[in-house]
């Protein structure tokens, strides 16, 4: 068996930060520079080098230009996928597999990669590595397969930072056919969309529970439901539209499915928010420090994760800004998740983040305990990675009540409406003290004396989250005992 060496996304041919800097780092050795003689030729400290010949910082493009004029090559040079020598493939697939999820999840230390470390200890280690990741793939059933292409679309829209252009061009040349010049798009110009296609629309009583919509390419029907109570009713159509003008086929696999409802919702959401106006709209909010996701949704007249999902995105293609963004059920579960600010959601070992439950601490669950629910709520959280200030709103779905949140980091909070908020909590995760694991005292006194009867996850795409086979959050059941039983007895029952 042989290791394959994949760039760290895991994709062939692209190139990451670890290849670019061991390529600066043998072009230098190659031309007899020192890290001191190479900084001071860009400008930058000899640690700085250092860093970015260790791959653990992501280079600009006017940066690459300083280093390739500086090492006496092309921009081409710097950027080419193939690894210098083998000790350099090997190298890098090991760095990137100490970087990963699974590895991390062993909680192994780090294996500092020096000379004295052979070729042949590092083959074995990838080796090893390569093993495990194969038993965690045989043991997935079909769940795991759809959770596998979440996990890889995410890459690939964090790639994009959220931004497809093709489908914002899509949008605009089908606005621009009906004659729609901005703004909010009404139920009488996406009734004239499924026109212009050559559409007629029939509202029915019997859809199939199952569909949002049925689309009849050979009559030009679109069958919608007579009764569409908690949604936006533009929305089924336009989704219907979108997949139509798509031209999407049969789905082979779940991948193609996933990913053929992410491109649907993005074109949907394009029409019903439209770029141009849309940026226009940032644009201003930026400048007057006012960005706030409740006056786009409000501007636009769209629900309130349609406009999440819109501010992700164009801030950071229009605006420089990085953000993420959340979908929480009240039991704390991820049911959808984005970033590209470098937040870390909790992961299982492969990195999947659907299922997982999110702090407690973080904005998206803590939103659930205040009672008002009109006002958006704000909060600061100081987390592992640096501090992050995240808006939050519940939405209730036939489903439960699910926080959508989009948050930013502290450096960027500045263009943001709530940026003044008091609210400022820590969290430690995913250290299992944070919030995973009861209180001592707590756990020791209602140990084999609580026995909860578990609700199944309604989604089979959920896996377990950590520590838990069941999908109980001990802490809540805990919680929930002591304030029944001091209730009773008018004292917390185990002396906390």
């Amino acid at each position: 068996m042989t290791t394959e060496l994949r760039p760290a996304d895991g994709t062939e041919g692209d190139v990451d930060s670890l290849t670019i800097g061991r390529r600066i780092r043998a072009l230098r050795l190659d031309r007899g520079m020192t890290v001191e003689a190479l900084g001071s030729a860009i400008g930058r400290a000899a640690s700085q080098i250092s860093v970015i010949e260790n791959g653990k910082r992501e280079l600009k493009l006017v940066e690459l230009r300083n280093l390739a004029r500086a090492l006496g090559t092309s921009l081409d040079g710097l950027l080419q996928p193939e690894p210098l020598s083998r000790r350099d493939s090997l190298e890098i697939a090991l760095e990137r597999a100490q970087r990963g999820p699974l590895y991390q999840s062993l909680d192994l230390p780090a294996l500092p990669i020096r000379k004295g470390l052979s070729d042949a200890a590092i083959e074995t280690i990838l080796r090893l590595h390569g093993e495990l990741e194969q038993l965690h793939t045989q043991r997935a059933a079909t769940p795991e397969e759809a959770r596998r292409a979440n996990t890889e679309l995410r890459a690939e829209q964090r790639k994009r930072n959220n931004y497809y252009e093709e489908l914002e061009r899509t949008a605009a040349e089908l606005l621009t056919a009906i004659g729609h010049n901005g703004g909010p798009l009404s139920q009488r110009a996406t009734a004239e969309l499924s026109a212009h296609l050559g559409f007629t629309l029939h509202y029915v009583a019997d859809l199939p529970i199952t569909t949002r919509s049925i689309t009849d390419h050979r009559n030009h029907r679109i069958y919608l439901p007579l009764k569409q109570t908690g949604t936006d009713p533009r929305s089924a159509l336009l989704q219907a539209i979108a997949a139509y003008v798509l031209g999407q086929p049969e789905p082979h696999d779940y991948g193609d499915l996933l990913r053929q409802r992410v491109e649907t919702n993005y074109l949907a959401g394009a029409l019903l928010v439209p770029e141009a106006s849309a940026v226009d709209f940032l644009s201003r909010a930026k400048a007057a420090r006012e960005l706030s996701v409740e006056d786009l949704r409000d501007h636009f007249a769209v629900g309130y994760e349609t406009a999440a999902h819109r501010f992700t995105n164009l801030v950071t293609r229009h605006l420089d800004i990085p953000v993420h963004f959340l979908k929480v059920h009240s039991s704390g579960v991820i049911s959808k998740a984005y970033q590209n600010d470098d937040v870390q959601f909790p992961t299982d070992p492969l990195g999947s983040v659907e299922g997982q439950r999110v702090c407690r601490w973080w904005s998206a669950r803590q939103v659930f305990d205040v009672e008002d629910r009109l006002s958006p709520y704000q909060q600061f959280t100081d987390k592992p990675v640096g501090t992050y200030w995240c808006t939050s709103s519940i939405q209730s779905t036939p489903n439960g009540d699910f926080s959508v949140s989009v948050g930013t980091q502290f450096a960027h909070v500045r263009w943001f409406r709530g940026r003044d908020t008091k609210r400022r909590l820590t969290s430690r995760c995913p250290d299992p003290s944070c919030c995973r694991e009861p209180d001592a005292g707590v756990s020791r006194y209602w140990s084999g004396q609580a026995l909860p009867s578990a609700r199944l996850n309604s989604s089979l795409l959920a896996a377990m989250p950590d520590g838990s086979t069941s999908g109980i959050d001990k802490v809540e059941v805990y919680e929930f005992l002591d304030r029944h039983a001091s209730a009773h007895t008018g004292s917390s029952s185990h002396g906390a």
